[in-house]
């Protein structure tokens, strides 16, 4: 079965916090009850005293009863105490385990989305949806799905129990809802729209700073300081002027909410002290009722604090749902048929970049003109034109060409990275939309010049290449691919952190170990982007023969700028705007003395000078 997209569509809360709490969700259900116990304790002392209000009115003075009486209440603050902990401990319990649940299906989203849509997201914006804005919502959560339901519930019984008491005290004390209502839909009014737009301008604020620190050095090289700055405080004013603005709009609608919707006895002391004048209720009614209208809107108003919140939750889990329903790669769960070998075959292959979310987006890449941001035409422009060829198993393949020609993006297309958007890519026979990306990627093993460490040791880095590699077996690899000497004349040797990004290497020290972690894989396909750009020539000479033993006797692939690295493979492809321009040998593409010749003279004349 096809590896189907289920990004969520538009739900409320409750369909979004039951959408990700998983084996949970009980929790959440059992903490309701609990405080829905909880706020009954909150309650029940106002009728108890009302009770006792009643009793000394009639002339009762049983002191004993009294006390008793008074007894159940201290009780009944016992339970509301207790009843209130174990609702929030369970909640809390439940939220995080949500968080975390929302946090690794992101992961995991990730991990199945073509590489362009995901770097096509911006950094800072991602990151501060996954961590920032999901941590925002533990607080809301954790108190929302027990109290907010909770409350509301009991304040409907109590003014149900204020009918049944008296109907005509019951409307007296709504008499100053719709003034409040009136005000809280001004209040309201736009939210979701307002809160969305402060969301933007949060994100624009992330990645302007990203953007400023990551390229700090270039400012400061370049004397730019001034303008850089200019933009992250313009973004940050921006950021902060539309709450405040929001803020400004809304502040005399909620001074007149809060103050007027809790004063229910504005309403019901004029009235009600009338009718008790004309005879038309007991004292003991009157008495009564005041008292419940005192503690029959306080739930009310506590779920009314929580409104914000609420809206402010459905926009972060809009912002997930958003990333979720992003198209997948098109693989299988498993596979049909096996490849019979591990020849590749191009047919008529198309490609173009896309926004993200659309069929086969794509970001910038390093041979290959994506449009800016804020200028991509309606219909993208086409990058790959009717590409075909034939790789065999066990060849050496090479793809040259301008900047810009579109070797990369065909190797990212082979190494699985993206989807075609029309024509087939065959291993051993097979679409590779038909196999799983677990059988794929056992087949592939793709080394770019910028390849991205982890910051862990250098032997966990190389792990990776292999799970279940053992020590030994890692140090073997390292020496095979000529970094062991260089490790262990590090402090710590194998167990030296490498930094965020690979940050504590040089760029030939990151190539090098990314290579021996490719190795680890012992993938019978191998594709190298540029794999010696980072490299010196004294480096370079030990990096070409650790790629020696990384590809014999396997399907090499390899995108390259200087020619002399590849003139010795089976058959070079030159790429010239999305279309094979030429193939052959090295001696028969210079025979054509066409473009292959005038960038090897180049080549030459520059290695010469």
């Amino acid at each position: 079965m096809s590896n189907k997209n289920k990004g969520p569509a538009k739900k409320s809360l409750v369909g979004w916090i039951f959408e990700f709490a998983g084996q949970k969700k009980r929790q959440y259900l059992t903490s309701v009850f609990f405080a829905i116990l909880s706020v009954a304790c909150c309650i029940a002392p106002y009728l108890m005293i009302a009770r006792i209000v009643r009793q000394l009115m009639e002339g009762v003075r049983d002191w004993k009863l009294f006390l008793a009486e008074s007894t159940v209440v201290a009780l009944f603050w016992l339970g509301n105490v207790l009843f209130h902990a174990i609702s929030t401990g369970l909640s809390h319990i439940a939220t995080f385990n949500l968080l975390g649940n929302i946090r690794k299906r992101m992961c995991d989203k990730l991990t199945r989305l073509p590489l362009g849509t995901v770097l096509d997201m911006p950094s800072g914006s991602l990151k501060n949806i996954m961590v920032e804005r999901i941590d925002s919502m533990e607080t809301t959560l954790a108190h929302i799905v027990p109290e907010y339901t909770s409350n509301i519930l009991l304040s409907l019984v109590l003014i149900v129990y204020l009918f049944v008491v008296d109907w005509r005290l019951a409307l007296a004390c709504l008499g100053v809802l719709p003034i409040g209502v009136i005000a809280m839909s001004f209040m309201f009014k736009d939210a979701a729209a307002r809160f969305k737009f402060a969301l933007d301008k949060t994100k624009v604020l992330n990645d302007t700073a990203v953007e400023y620190i990551n390229g700090i050095e270039v400012i400061k090289a370049f004397g730019k300081s001034k303008a850089s700055y200019e933009r992250f405080v313009i973004a940050a004013k921006e950021g902060s002027d539309c709450y405040v603005e929001w803020m400004r709009d809304c502040i005399w609608p909620h001074a007149v909410a809060t103050v007027v919707t809790p004063s229910l006895l504005l309403s019901l002391l004029p009235i009600g002290g009338f009718m008790f004048l004309r005879g038309n209720v007991a004292p003991s009614t009157f008495v009564t009722v005041i008292i419940l209208a005192v503690c029959a809107i306080q739930p009310f108003l506590i779920a009314f604090s929580y409104h914000d919140d609420i809206a402010k939750a459905g926009a972060i889990f809009d912002e997930v749902g958003s990333v979720m329903s992003l198209k997948d790669l098109d693989r299988p769960a498993s596979d049909a048929k096996k490849p019979l070998d591990n020849s590749i075959v191009l047919k008529d292959v198309h490609f173009s970049y896309h926004k993200v979310g659309e069929v086969s987006p794509c970001a910038s890449s390093k041979d290959s003109a994506t449009p800016s941001a804020g200028d991509t035409p309606a219909t993208p422009p086409e990058i790959l034109h009717g590409i075909s060829m034939t790789l065999p198993q066990g060849s050496y393949t090479a793809f040259v060409g301008p900047s810009g020609s579109g070797k990369s993006t065909i190797a990212r297309l082979i190494a699985s990275l993206w989807d075609a958007d029309s024509g087939s890519i065959e291993i051993g026979g097979v679409n590779i939309k038909d196999l799983s990306l677990k059988e794929y990627n056992s087949r592939v093993a793709y080394v770019s010049q910028d390849n991205f460490l982890f910051d862990m040791s250098i032997r966990e880095n190389i792990r990776l290449g292999r799970e279940g590699a053992t020590d030994a077996d890692v140090e073997e690899v390292a020496r095979q691919s000529g970094c062991y000497d260089f490790i262990m004349s590090l402090e710590k040797g194998f167990d030296t952190l490498v930094g965020g990004s690979g940050t504590h290497l040089s760029g030939g020290e990151r190539q090098r170990i990314a290579i021996a972690r490719a190795m680890m894989k012992d993938a019978p396909i191998v594709i190298l982007d540029e794999a010696t750009a980072y490299t010196d020539p004294e480096n370079e000479a030990i990096i070409q023969k650790s790629v020696a033993k990384l590809v014999a006797g396997k399907t090499l692939i390899v995108i390259a700028h200087r020619l002399s690295t590849v003139k010795d493979a089976d058959k070079i492809y030159v790429i010239k705007d999305g279309v094979i321009d030429s193939c052959g040998s090295h001696e028969e593409l210079l025979a054509k003395n066409g473009l292959y010749t005038n960038m090897w003279n180049a080549h030459i004349g520059s290695r010469d000078e």
